[in-house]
């Protein structure tokens, strides 16, 4: 049997990032801390896209059904403002939400920032997709990811996606026995 190709979507919701007003600086930030934690060989297929619900629900699905990825991780849009819907786009698609993982990446958070109890991200599986949606400031999107990303590659596994191998030395997965 083949192995999968291992394809992370990494999309930045942005109002003005999609306009290029303003540089992206998650979108880089995710890959970036994706480089260091994934040991096999993978793609990043990256998307920007302005905080619009029709918007942000079209690319997810695209990114799952269309261009196979097996993890997709968003950054922006999951504050409480009128434009961030990000997590209302990544409900619409999924099939199951995964409760657990905004509840630890907000108590992450909250051991720098008060105000992450504002933050509203959230993970779900759409088919053999995992989605994680990452809150838009850099150093948060680290702090999320290395909470929560021991889990990510047992999770993938377990809707038949592609088997991801960590680098131990800056993030080690938990496999139960």
């Amino acid at each position: 049997m083949a192995e999968k190709k291992i394809r992370i979507g990494v999309v930045t919701v942005s109002d003005r990032a999609s306009r290029g007003e303003y540089e992206d600086r998650g979108g880089p930030a995710i890959r970036e801390w994706l480089q260091k934690a994934i040991a096999n060989e993978w793609e990043a297929v990256s998307r920007i896209v302005a905080d619009e619900q029709h918007q942000i629900e079209s690319v997810l699905k695209q990114l799952c059904d269309d261009e196979g990825c097996c993890l997709v991780v968003t950054t922006g849009g999951t504050g409480p403002a009128k434009r961030d819907v990000t997590p209302e786009a990544t409900e619409a698609v999924c099939d199951k939400i995964l409760d657990g993982f905004g509840e630890l990446m907000r108590a992450e958070s909250l051991k720098f920032v008060p105000t992450a109890i504002l933050s509203r991200q959230m993970a779900g599986i759409r088919g053999e997709t995992l989605l994680i949606n990452l809150p838009g400031k850099p150093a948060a999107i680290s702090d999320c990811l290395n909470a929560v990303f021991p889990a990510v590659p047992t999770c993938i596994s377990l809707i038949d996606g592609p088997w991801l191998d960590t680098n131990e030395d800056f993030i080690k997965a938990f496999r139960p026995q």
